[in-house]
């Protein structure tokens, strides 16, 4: 009796999980209908540029421009091996077409330096293109076709990607016209670091591979939600790290290449890190989120307004700041000249300061500076041996009269395991700013027991909080 029932209930959950997997098989998208549709609106480019020497040729030179003298002292240059001849270097990626009169959109790095550029469309046809515009912070080119009546790709609204919502990619991987795969959105709004801090990237899992560059990622209504611009790889293939740029940021970028072959970016000018916890912790903030400010640069909009190291910027007019990367893109998409509000927690209380974005600058190098003696001294507290600052090195580092004292050794465990190294520059102990061995002393000393304190530290041409217990 008892095997029958079970029996029975094994057989019920069995159709149960059949049913289920029916249900699923049933609700995986079908992609026929998009890529017929949109197939057409992807084209093949190739960029063509040539590299080589250039000069004079010494073999058509006669004995009157080459003196015996010459010749008897250093040879006759027209004997020696001549410099290759220029050699033509052709590199591929993909594009799609914006609108029926011959724009289309692909990749900075996909043209970039060529001196010809070809696009073979779908059915076959080849063109040159023009170069209306490109920009390297965005990844974005522009360029133009001489032909009419050509299917457009629709654009979506990419800020209603949500994570786990399938898209599609077609492109030429390797030279494969009209590949096409498919994949997920894994997240939205990826922070890819200093190249590229203003794309609020789309990270999938979508193959996507050398020759899919600049080739559109549609959602499943068959808009174009992004430009494949990037993988993340340690292969040199496609591992499931995908990413491509916004296309509503695309369009802004494209806005401006159409209208004055540039792009304009907004700028605060100051350098930004995470809020970590120990962070948190040790402003006290309310909750482990915002901006935190390491650097305002002298004569710039953020300097202007009054803003502060260790400011924690936590909303940029009205829109809310969770992560340090989240800031970057909107400054940028914002007109120069814009009057925006920032809420920032200063001294443990939130302010709203009124900033007008200034247009961000050619970026300068630095300078060199020489080495110099410095007496050092350790403390202790937090295991650190630290010297006074020599006027040169100040210079080279962009630094006041004044500001920092260098790190010689890191002797202390809570200091190594916080990362700090040789030849930081330490300019702040907690609020206060150090100049001299004296003062760092001094500041050391105020650091209250078993409390984490947080060190301003210039390392190359940036600066970090970083946190820290000082050792027992």
């Amino acid at each position: 009796m008892f095997s029958r029932r079970f029996n029975s209930v094994y057989l019920v959950v069995l159709m149960c999980l059949a049913g289920l997997g029916g249900a699923q098989a049933q609700s995986l998208p079908d992609f026929t209908g998009l890529v017929e549709r949109n197939a057409p609106t992807v084209v093949n480019i190739t960029a063509t540029k040539t590299a080589g020497a250039s000069g004079n040729d010494p073999s058509a030179f006669g004995d009157e421009e080459v003196p015996e003298i010459f010749r008897r002292f250093f040879g006759d240059p027209r004997q020696l091996p001549q410099p290759q001849q220029p050699q033509e270097r052709i590199s591929g990626g993909s594009g799609f077409i914006i609108s029926a009169d011959g724009y289309l959109l692909t990749n900075h790095h996909v043209i970039d330096g060529a001196d010809e550029i070809k696009v073979r469309l779908e059915d076959r046809r080849e063109f040159k293109a023009k170069l209306i515009g490109s920009d390297q912070q965005s990844d974005v080119a522009l360029l133009k076709i001489a032909a009419t009546g050509l299917p457009a790709a629709t654009l979506g609204d990419s800020s209603k990607l949500k994570p786990g919502q399938w898209v599609v990619a077609i492109g030429s991987p390797f030279n494969l016209d009209y590949s096409v795969t498919a994949g997920i959105v894994s997240a939205v709004g990826r922070n890819l670091g200093d190249q590229q801090r203003y794309v609020p990237f789309i990270q999938n899992d979508v193959a996507i591979n050398r020759g899919n560059s600049g080739g559109p990622l549609f959602n499943l209504a068959g808009e174009v939600v992004g430009i494949n611009s990037q993988i993340f790889s340690n292969t040199g293939g496609s591992i499931g790290l995908s990413f491509a740029i916004p296309i509503d940021y695309a369009n802004k970028v494209v806005a401006q290449l159409r209208s004055k072959g540039r792009v304009a970016r907004g700028y605060l000018g100051v350098r930004l890190d995470t809020v970590s916890a120990d962070i948190a912790s040790a402003l006290e903030l309310p909750r482990i989120a915002g901006a935190l400010v390491t650097q305002v640069d002298k004569n710039t909009p953020a300097a202007k307004a009054g803003l502060k190291l260790q400011d924690v910027i936590v909303a940029f007019d009205d829109q809310e700041i969770v992560r340090s990367g989240d800031l970057p893109p909107l400054v940028g998409a914002t007109p120069p000249g814009t009057r925006v509000k920032l809420g920032v927690i200063r001294d443990r209380k939130r302010v709203e300061i009124p900033l007008v974005v200034g247009e961000l600058p050619i970026e300068a190098g630095g300078s060199s500076a020489e080495p110099a003696e410095a007496s050092v001294e350790s403390a202790d507290a937090l295991g650190l041996s630290v010297s006074d600052l020599t006027s040169a090195q100040r210079e080279q580092l962009g630094l006041d009269a004044g500001a920092g004292v260098l790190v010689e050794r890191v002797n202390g465990t809570a200091a190594r395991r916080a990362g700090l190294q040789a030849r930081d520059v330490v300019l702040m102990v907690g609020r206060t700013q150090v100049g001299s061995v004296s003062q760092f002393r001094n500041a050391v000393s105020k650091i209250a027991k078993g409390r984490p304190v947080m060190l301003l530290v210039r390392r190359g041409d940036g600066q970090r909080f970083i946190t820290l217990t000082p050792d027992d």
